[in-house]
């Protein structure tokens, strides 16, 4: 059994991580989190010790270590906001500790390089939660991309639209410097997943921006990709406000729907599974989507070249 410490426990994916914690027979000896609502945790591990103060967990933690001590944290994961993400994998690598970290890794291409030689230096490994990877539909689907011998671009459309209230605006996560923006906060998992099944981006041009929407195109080496990103209620599909539902995500590939909504819940604890077993993605395996998401952060719209995603057509005429 190991023992994790957690960082961002009262964020929205956290008690994913208290999950994979358990499930995959290890305990959680400490968390922070400068909010206090974290409750969750006693259905999990009631006995973790909690902190709302970096200085005091970091004491903590380091008084674990020095003493050998068998609560002593092995592996740290991370939930924090996305900016401070840098600043954690660090503050595990300095406290002996392996890093599990979730998306996106850090904010900026140049951040993984300084990471790889930290990681070097301390002989603990980075680890990304990349969970989409491990899905059965986008492995079969990565297969039959991998072993087709034409050079055929297959066509897609991604579509994702996750209403949001005002209070995101308000939040850490509607703040660009603080969260990346749209693209990085809500979208990265797709571009690395898209980049992973069909190679690398040969050109990346942006054609919406907006606070609560994103829309542009990529060429990948095997796909030409029309995307569309969005917080906002009013692009959910009628079909979809119905059901009361507020999330909605599609990915057609030359014209067919692929199914991958089932399961996700769970592709936490494979996710770590797999870290455990010596198997995660690494620094080097997060690099080509953080670059991408950098790219599209910085980039100028320019909706008159590339092909335009359905949904920002109608927001350009506007």
């Amino acid at each position: 059994m190991k023992n994790f410490a957690l960082i961002g426990a009262a964020g929205f994916v956290a008690p994913r991580h208290m999950r994979a914690i358990k499930e995959t027979g290890n305990c959680l000896v400490a968390a922070l989190d400068k909010s206090d609502s974290v409750g969750i945790i006693d259905s999990y591990f009631p006995a973790a010790d909690f902190f709302t103060e970096f200085e005091r967990f970091d004491r903590h933690i380091e008084k674990l270590r020095r003493l050998d001590h068998p609560r002593r944290v092995q592996y740290v994961s991370i939930a924090s906001p996305n900016y401070l993400h840098d600043a954690h994998i660090r503050f595990a690598l300095r406290a002996d500790a392996e890093a599990i970290c979730e998306k996106p890794l850090v904010l900026n291409p140049w951040n993984v390089e300084a990471l790889k030689e930290i990681e070097a230096e301390s002989g603990r490994r980075v680890s990304s939660i990349l969970q989409l990877r491990l899905h059965p539909a986008i492995q079969a689907l990565k297969n039959k991309v991998v072993t087709d011998s034409s050079d055929r671009k297959h066509i897609i459309d991604l579509t994702y639209v996750t209403g949001r209230g005002h209070w995101y605006f308000y939040s850490w996560k509607g703040d660009e410097s603080r969260s990346g923006g749209i693209a990085t906060n809500i979208g990265v998992h797709f571009f690395d997943m898209l980049l992973w099944v069909f190679g690398k981006v040969k050109t990346s041009i942006v054609h919406l921006k907006e606070p609560d929407r994103n829309s542009g195109f990529l060429e990948l080496e095997k796909a030409r990709v029309r995307w569309h990103l969005s917080l906002n209620f009013e692009d959910l599909p009628e079909e979809v406000r119905r059901t009361g539902k507020s999330t909605y995500r599609c990915l057609l590939i030359d014209g067919e729907p692929l199914e991958f909504s089932e399961g996700l819940a769970d592709l936490h604890t494979l996710s770590y599974q797999e870290i455990l077993a010596g198997r995660g993605f690494g620094l080097d395996d997060s690099f080509s989507a953080i670059r991408a998401v950098h790219s599209i952060r910085h980039a100028a719209p320019d909706p008159s070249h590339g092909e335009i995603h359905p949904m920002a057509i109608s927001r350009l005429r506007k």
